[in-house]
């Protein structure tokens, strides 16, 4: 029997996260734009077919690069999405010629997963509408945006209990028991008691106190912590058992 093949395109679509001053995790979209007259300027996750000459990690780093200026990022990859109706909406198919100037009758794309510090200035060479979207407002995205971005959310939680450090690329240098509490509350979902976490936090000594503390606060002004990569590789441990 013969079987019917079709055109198939290979992308990658970047989830980016990044926690906010207030003590929000986020999530980077850029804005899609089309015909002016279609009403279509939905925002989306940054991504990209990939080149001809490179393979996915290349190209996941590459949109990375053009959607930060950022050389350098921590970067996962963590499943592939490929049902064929996918990208069917008759506005996405459109946006997909437009953008490639291709005909593309499927795509499939592998996600990946990064951490950026959301006070890094970003810098974008490709995009020029690129914003931090809090994860609990994130709006209808197109192709299967939000869901990817679900599947994220879970392999974000698996990945922060296999290896509790990338916690920290979320996070400023010096940071609060609180901003770490609230972060991983965020991440994890997880119901814990504030007082238990500072007390777990004190005994880890790949965190360390600091002789600072935060200035012109309106509540009681709290110590700043510094993470020691050095010291976890030695001593590493799981946050929450």
């Amino acid at each position: 029997m013969k079987q019917d093949f079709i055109h198939t395109y290979v992308s990658v679509d970047c989830v980016i996260f990044g926690f906010d001053s207030e003590n929000r995790l986020n999530i980077l979209l850029v804005q899609r734009y089309s015909d002016e007259n279609s009403g279509d300027n939905k925002k989306k996750l940054p991504g990209s077919l990939i080149f001809s000459n490179e393979g996915v990690d290349e190209a996941a780093s590459r949109v990375l690069h053009e959607l930060t200026g950022i050389k350098k990022m921590v970067l996962k990859q963590f499943k592939c999405f490929a049902d064929p109706m996918r990208a069917s909406s008759e506005i996405d198919i459109t946006w997909m010629g437009k953008e490639y100037n291709h005909t593309i009758d499927r795509i499939i794309t592998v996600a990946y997963l990064s951490l950026c510090k959301i006070d890094h200035k970003i810098n974008s060479s490709k995009y020029d509408n690129v914003d931090w979207c809090p994860v609990d407002a994130i709006p209808t995205l197109p192709f299967d945006h939000n869901k990817i971005i679900k599947e994220s959310l879970v392999e974000i939680r698996k990945w922060i209990d296999s290896d509790f450090s990338i916690i920290f690329e979320l996070l400023p240098k010096k940071f609060t028991i609180r901003q770490l509490y609230q972060l991983y509350s965020a991440i994890s979902e997880k119901q814990i008691d504030i007082k238990n976490f500072h007390k777990k936090i004190s005994s880890f000594n790949y965190i360390i106190g600091l002789d600072e503390i935060e200035k012109n606060v309106s509540h009681r002004a709290a110590r700043y912590y510094k993470f020691d990569a050095k010291v976890y590789k030695k001593n590493n441990a799981k946050l929450i058992k």
